[in-house]
């Protein structure tokens, strides 16, 4: 008797299924050989997010350092003395002595050059009777400079009891005791630069030119349409008022060729001499 052995037919969850197969055929693994890696891959993520709270830590740090340096520096500059104040020099000065410079600009001594009030120091020093203008600025690391502007002087004035100093812009600026060799007198009721008197005064004598200018001895003005003034010579000019002073200048450059007494060019086109 013949046996016959039947074949058991193969079932399907017997063989790789069809995307296994070609997982496989790709030479890359299968769902469940994935799922098997998956903690590998968590573990780098985890290694990954380490450093990046490493180097937001190490930001956060270098971020409070910086704000921690900066106030340190602006305490150094301000609240101690290792940049303070520790000499004072005086330039542009002539006649008003440095020390006298230092004395009324009271630099407090020591203190944080940041801290120092370089508008009160120039506004004091500006008082000083022969000073003109004043600059003043710090010199790193510890000195205060002082640059003052002298005035000028351009004649005296004499109000019967006191002798004052004029400068060329007409301010009467410094008490005297005599009256200096070579400056002319401001022969006037008032001087000063509110006063229109002297004022036109002091506009005519910037338009006279310089050799003739050295020559005045004294200057006059009942108003400020009638300056006259006198020369050495003992001649006397009236020019008049501030206007048209180059022509007049010129015109007064021929008509003192001649002789006479009083020249008049306050009308530079009729001018006479008597």
């Amino acid at each position: 008797m013949t046996s016959t052995s039947r074949r058991r037919p193969r079932r399907d969850d017997d063989a790789p299924t069809r995307p296994a197969r070609a997982a496989q055929r790709r030479g890359r693994p299968a769902s469940g050989q994935r799922d098997r890696a998956a903690p590998g891959r968590t573990a780098a993520q985890a290694a990954t997010g380490f450093v990046s709270r490493a180097r937001a830590l190490r930001r956060r740090w270098i971020a409070v350092l910086s704000v921690l340096t900066v106030l340190g520096l602006a305490y150094v500059l301000l609240f101690t003395s290792l940049l303070g104040v520790r000499s004072v020099e005086v330039a542009g000065n002539r006649d008003v002595a440095a020390d006298r410079v230092r004395q009324v600009a009271e630099v407090p001594e020591r203190r944080a050059m940041l801290r120092v009030d370089t508008d009160a120091i120039a506004e004091r020093v500006a008082e000083i009777p022969g000073v003109a203008t004043v600059d003043v600025s710090r010199s790193w690391p510890s000195t205060i400079e002082i640059a003052v502007t002298e005035r000028a002087p351009a004649g005296v004035y004499d109000t019967g009891s006191t002798l004052y100093l004029v400068d060329t812009g007409g301010v009467v600026y410094k008490e005297i005791s005599k009256r200096p060799q070579g400056l002319p007198e401001f022969k006037m009721s008032e001087v000063g630069v509110g006063n229109a008197e002297t004022r036109a005064v002091i506009a005519v004598r910037k338009a006279l030119p310089k050799q003739l200018r050295d020559k005045v001895t004294q200057w006059r003005a009942d108003s400020p349409g009638s300056v006259e003034f006198t020369l050495r010579s003992g001649k006397s000019v009236r020019w008049g008022d501030a206007s048209d002073s180059e022509s007049k200048a010129k015109v007064l450059g021929a008509l003192m060729t001649r002789p006479g007494k009083v020249y008049d060019v306050s009308s530079p086109e009729l001018p006479t001499v008597s």
